[in-house]
């Protein structure tokens, strides 16, 4: 790969994988998880102290910052970084999720998809070569074809025919970002394999990814209410039928032990709204599982949220204290926990990493899901 990205495996075990993608902003360890910071923030966060976590990279998304504060206007601003101050690298959505599950008046062609703003119900039109745009106005280091992604319960000749129409879609995307100029000689495309959970559709839309050529992979479709044993079924095949030699992001993954099992069947990059949305309603995570910090027993409770966490707010704040804020609805509280839950994800990253180059990660993910899912 050219120097614009470059994705290099350090060691394996297993299916498991740990390494690095370098891009111009900064390298990324992987696996890496990514905090979403949709409309340029990362709820009740900071951006310097989102990368005080141990992030290297967060995600943006093209839907709704396409409608505010507007991607012409960012672009007028300079981009994505210098608006949120944020130097390090950042992926975008491709905005066609959002338009599927947030707009209720839409109209899916092939062209595109033609949608009502959730904000102020504005008409607009989405298409591939339109979502490539607004990324390059944005400045995205990480861009995502766009696709459609129907529910897993719908019937196969539905998805088939969903998952077709994203292939069409990734080819245009493809087009599109080549077309982009100085965007496209620095920043880096991935394609989105589709399918829900059938094998055979994931194959076909696996090769046909590959035939077009991209700089990374996501396997899409899944985290949408399939639960857990599909998924991780899915999983059990899906990045395997993925280039070896590039990253694979599994998009909107999910719980601690969501993460771990996806490791454990190769998957790379993570994305996920759960730590900060947990944090504003009261849950932390722990390496002996989720809390919930508006329980009345955490009243008098003077230990840290988790005493193996290294964090300012376990290093500082009793969980005493965080009951309080919590139940008065305190955004301290909100910020205090969304950091812990950013920064316990980031250590179980972290941990991930040793493990897979320590060759033990069968035996990690073993220890943890003991402790975790006690």
């Amino acid at each position: 790969m050219s120097e614009r990205f470059a994705f290099t495996i350090d060691a394996t075990d297993g299916a498991a994988r740990t390494g690095r993608i370098a891009m111009q902003r900064g390298t990324i360890r992987t696996p890496a998880f990514m905090p979403v910071g949709t409309a340029a923030t990362v709820k009740a966060m900071k951006p310097e102290t989102v990368r005080k976590t141990g992030a290297d990279i967060i995600l943006g998304n093209t839907y709704h910052l396409m409608l505010r504060p507007g991607a012409e206007r960012m672009a007028r601003l300079g981009g994505l970084h210098k608006f949120m101050n944020w130097q390090r690298p950042i992926l975008t959505d491709s905005g066609g999720y959002q338009v599927m599950s947030l707009s209720e008046l839409r109209k899916l062609t092939e062209k595109g998809v033609e949608f009502r703003s959730h904000i102020d119900g504005s008409k607009h039109m989405l298409t591939p070569e339109r979502s490539m745009e607004i990324q390059r106005m944005l400045g995205s280091d990480i861009v995502m074809a766009f696709d459609e992604c129907p529910r897993a319960d719908r019937p196969r000749d539905e998805i088939a025919a969903s998952m077709e129409m994203s292939m069409r879609w990734a080819r245009r995307s493809r087009d599109g970002f080549d077309a982009g100029g100085e965007h496209a000689e620095r920043s880096a495309l991935f394609g989105i394999q589709q399918g829900a959970l059938d094998e055979e559709l994931r194959r076909i839309s696996a090769d046909k990814l590959t035939d077009i050529g991209f700089d990374g992979y996501a396997i899409g479709g899944l985290a949408v209410g399939e639960g857990q044993e599909a998924m991780f079924a899915t999983l059990d095949f899906a990045p395997g039928q993925l280039p070896a030699d590039r990253p694979r992001y599994l998009m909107g993954v999910g719980k601690p032990d969501d993460l771990v099992g996806a490791v454990d069947r190769g998957v790379d990059m993570f994305d996920c709204v759960l730590p900060s949305r947990s944090g504003r309603n009261g849950q932390a995570f722990t390496w002996n599982g989720p809390i919930n910090l508006r329980n009345a027993r955490f009243a008098e409770d003077e230990e840290p949220l988790d005493s193996r966490c290294t964090c300012d707010t376990c290093g500082t704040y009793s969980r005493a204290y965080l009951h309080h804020l919590v139940k008065s609805q305190e955004i301290l509280g909100a910020m205090l926990m969304t950091e812990h839950n950013i920064a316990f994800y980031q250590q179980l990253m972290q941990a991930m990493r040793d493990a897979i180059a320590e060759a033990r990660f069968a035996q990690f993910a073993r220890d943890f899901r003991r402790d975790y899912l006690q």
